[in-house]
């Protein structure tokens, strides 16, 4: 007899968007895999009036029976961070945790600024990420090769192996000027890079794929082609690795690792940091 899934109510509660909230929370919760829980994110709660509504949708879930729903809380103001604390939750306090702590240890208070981490709209690191994005766009798969000079890093690979979503989280998330670029038959007929990309050869970085799960990509694509057909894949994926071994780029496979595994991974390998506050 298979054993039920058990089920807990989950909130992230923020004074901001919540995001900040809902990936430390799904980190942490991801490692109980016997539960279901069940995440609601509620952000934007400034107010008392706002945080007595969640109160009020906290303390109906409870009522339903079952153990007490988690909260997860960014919420910066004390007052609005205590009203919800008082509801038959567990409150996972993620902001107080650790500004209490670091008051204490950098021996100043901290601003208790709502949404701080968000108000720097006009601020550098800002205008810098809307630059890389932009960048990313417009040398998205080799479209427009002028400007590789600017660019932090050059994603390599076969077609449909993740270099887009990859390339994006890094300027998004890193303010990382990500070029990619598709390694296309031609090149494996020559066996050599592309020659729009040899000046540029200490910035590529190479991505792979199994080729299983690739032609389930590009199926999805362009069903029963011969693009998408595994021993097309199976051609491709092996002459992109021989090729990036004979050139020595660096590379890695992106068939089970997350994107943010893989842009971790191409941040080190690169040299790059990114991490400003």
């Amino acid at each position: 007899m298979i054993d039920p899934v058990i089920e807990r109510p989950v909130f992230i509660v923020s004074d901001s968007t919540g995001i900040t909230a809902e990936t430390f929370s799904h980190a942490v919760l991801s490692q109980f895999e016997e539960i279901a829980f069940q995440a609601v994110r509620l952000p934007f709660i400034d107010s008392v009036e706002k945080a007595d509504a969640v109160v009020r949708r906290i303390t109906q879930k409870a009522d339903q029976g079952g153990p007490p729903p988690l909260v997860f809380s960014t919420l910066v103001d004390p007052e609005i961070a205590d009203r919800v604390r008082q509801s038959p939750c567990i409150f996972l306090d993620l902001f107080g945790a650790f500004v209490q702590n670091l008051e204490s240890v950098l021996g100043v208070k901290s601003s208790r600024s709502v949404g701080r981490s968000h108000t720097n709209g006009l601020s550098k690191q800002y205008n810098n990420r809307i630059e890389a994005i932009n960048f990313s766009l417009a040398h998205d798969d080799g479209q427009y090769i002028q400007g590789l000079e600017q660019a932090d890093v050059i994603l390599v690979g076969v077609s449909r192996c993740g270099k887009t979503p990859t390339s994006l989280y890094l300027a998004m998330q890193y303010a990382v000027k990500a070029a990619n670029y598709p390694l296309i038959p031609e090149d494996f007929d020559r066996g050599a890079l592309p020659a729009t990309l040899l000046p540029f050869r200490r910035k590529l970085f190479g991505l792979s794929i199994q080729p299983e799960r690739l032609a389930e990509v590009r199926n999805e694509r362009r069903p029963n082609s011969t693009y998408a057909s595994l021993k097309q894949c199976r051609q491709e994926v092996a002459d992109a690795e021989r090729l990036m071994r004979m050139e020595n780029v660096p590379w890695l496979s992106t068939t089970t690792r997350s994107i943010e595994e893989i842009s971790t991974k191409i941040l080190d390998e690169v040299g790059l940091d990114r991490m400003t506050y």
